[in-house]
């Protein structure tokens, strides 16, 4: 028996991410705190340099460093601390077991029905660092699946025709046509803000699993190491999808994909909660 609840929106709000964690940082360092020009708190720099002793590195010139980007990732990070205003609608009458009876005041396993980012946020207030384990199967971008602009109800003809790259009949306008590279931005940029709300669910010794194949595994990868945090990468493990390459291989047959998995703390003690 599963409760089931339907996503509606509403003038109310999820839980504040970004002022958590500035309340959380005000109680521990507060004298990098300074009134801003809006008159509210806010952080600053160079104070909390001095504070953390110097860790804090804020050079202009970015160009030497190592880092994982891709355009609309700064949207992407905002995105998943932006407050939800939907709320869940319990669908009592829809909640029944397989004999058609009806346990929504004793049941443990909940669904739920909706926009998988808004789902996310809603469940920070009652969740945050509560859940032992994710597992997710997100789209994995093969060109057969959807066009991800948090609209994600677009496929690759619809968008073609949005960008001006084919006519209404569906032929090709432009020869030099972006879709390779625009998938890989608008897959990070669904990934991003659900991967890092998934993160803040996890208690300290939960842990991932993510189902991906081929084409973004090793994008996964590097978001998730951003996310996550390298360190707190578990070996990968590799499934049989199916046997033989069939008429689509014109070269090595393509029989397998991957579940990546990822620790939030990887040296938590694993065994806590028994």
């Amino acid at each position: 028996m599963t409760e089931k609840y339907k996503l509606q929106q509403e003038d109310i709000n999820s839980m504040d991410l970004n002022g958590e964690t500035l309340a959380k940082l005000k109680q521990i360092l507060p004298e990098v705190f300074a009134e801003g020009a809006d008159g509210k708190p806010s952080i600053d720099i160079e104070r909390l340099k001095i504070a953390l002793g110097g860790a804090v590195d804020v050079e202009s010139d970015d160009k030497t460093r190592y880092s994982f980007g891709w355009s609309g990732k700064k949207q992407a990070q905002a995105l998943a601390n932006q407050p939800s205003t939907a709320t869940l609608r319990p669908c009592v009458s829809e909640s029944v077991s397989t004999t058609g009876k009806n346990y929504w005041d004793n049941t443990q396993n909940v669904y739920i029905e909706g926009d998988n980012l808004e789902v996310l946020k809603l469940l920070q207030k009652s969740y945050y660092g509560q859940i032992k384990m994710i597992y997710i199967d997100p789209p994995y971008n093969t060109g057969k699946d959807f066009v991800y602009k948090d609209n994600f109800h677009d496929n690759v003809k619809n968008y073609l025709q949005l960008t001006g790259q084919v006519d209404d009949e569906g032929n090709r306008i432009s020869t030099n046509t972006d879709k390779s590279g625009r998938y890989h931005t608008d897959w990070l940029n669904m990934m991003y803000p659900r991967l890092k709300l998934a993160r803040n669910l996890l208690k300290d010794n939960g842990v991932i699993f993510i189902s991906i194949d081929d084409n973004e595994v090793h994008n996964l990868r590097k978001i998730c190491d951003e996310v996550f945090g390298e360190d707190n990468v578990l070996p990968y493990i590799v499934r049989r999808a199916k046997i033989g390459g069939g008429s689509d291989n014109k070269h090595i047959a393509k029989e397998i994909d991957f579940v990546l998995g990822y620790a939030k703390n990887y040296y938590a003690p694993r065994c806590q909660d028994h």
